[in-house]
């Protein structure tokens, strides 16, 4: 996931810090559920060797290193991030990594025959500027692979509200969407993305839609973001600390199904 680095102020900024010691767990389990749905989407594009890729906001280091092996030693891999702690492992031969702002920075030189973004556009205020920057750096022919959340198309944690415990987890997940919105996350962003790309001048475009109903990794996800977010939900009187410390002995428990907000994949062509 995408995580931009921000301090701890107010209202401003993305909600989970990558410094936060959290942040390499959310990144694991972000990468077990979504990286076969990303890696899907780039094999059917037809991503190989010698190819140009850029990740942006890469987070963690699965999907550059993934990338990586695809575009093999004649290929080429720029992973970026505002904060690339997390990616930084990854550098070396093909893979180069840079610090990068993708709403304020010229797009890295050189054009790309496959840009994607996972689970960045959500968090970034000027969405619009972001995605004209990604545009820019395509080759003719070259494919952009936007993956976003859509919260708001599926916003439970426990789609089977069977009883208190999973009403609990669905309260908690209902007080993280508030504290996401205050911050201009735009929680029914996905769902756009096809409209997105046309707009931009992309041809062929396509799009689907994925999330777990229940998995271990959503266990492991939800328990690391509350972490992550414990005293802002506290804080902001969305519950007590009492609340989370039953919500996450039920997650441990592995008594509950445990899903993720709908992950919207979206392709598209330069001509």
């Amino acid at each position: 996931m995408p995580e931009h680095d921000h301090d701890h102020d107010g209202d401003r900024g993305y909600l989970l810090d990558n410094r936060q010691s959290q942040a390499g767990v959310r990144f694991g389990a972000l990468a077990e559920i979504f990286d076969p749905v990303t890696f899907r989407h780039v094999d059917a594009i037809g991503i190989g060797p010698g190819m140009r890729c850029w990740e942006v906001g890469a987070g963690g280091p699965s999907v550059p290193l993934g990338l990586a092996e695809r575009v093999g030693p004649t290929g080429a891999v720029v992973a970026t991030d505002i904060d690339v702690s997390w990616t930084a492992p990854a550098a070396g031969g093909v893979i180069e990594v840079l610090t990068h702002d993708v709403a304020a920075d010229p797009p890295p030189p050189g054009g790309f025959d496959l840009v994607h973004a996972r689970l960045v556009l959500v968090h970034v205020a000027d969405r619009a500027e972001a995605l004209r920057r990604m545009v820019q750096a395509l080759r003719p022919g070259g494919r952009l692979l936007l993956e976003d959340a859509d919260p708001a198309l599926q916003p439970l944690l426990c789609p089977d509200e069977s009883g208190p415990d999973e009403r609990l987890a669905n309260r908690l997940r209902s007080g993280f969407r508030t504290l996401m919105a205050g911050r201009g996350a735009d929680l029914a962003y996905g769902r756009t993305l096809p409209r997105v790309l046309r707009e931009a001048g992309l041809v062929d475009v396509q799009a689907d839609a994925y999330f777990p109903i229940t998995s271990p990794a959503c266990a492991v996800l939800e328990d690391a973001t509350v972490r992550q977010i414990r005293w802002l939900l506290v804080g902001e009187g969305l519950a007590t600390d009492e609340e989370i410390d039953r919500h996450l002995a039920n997650v441990a428990s592995g008594r509950l199904d445990l899903a993720t907000a709908p992950m919207i994949s979206a392709w598209a062509r330069r001509p």
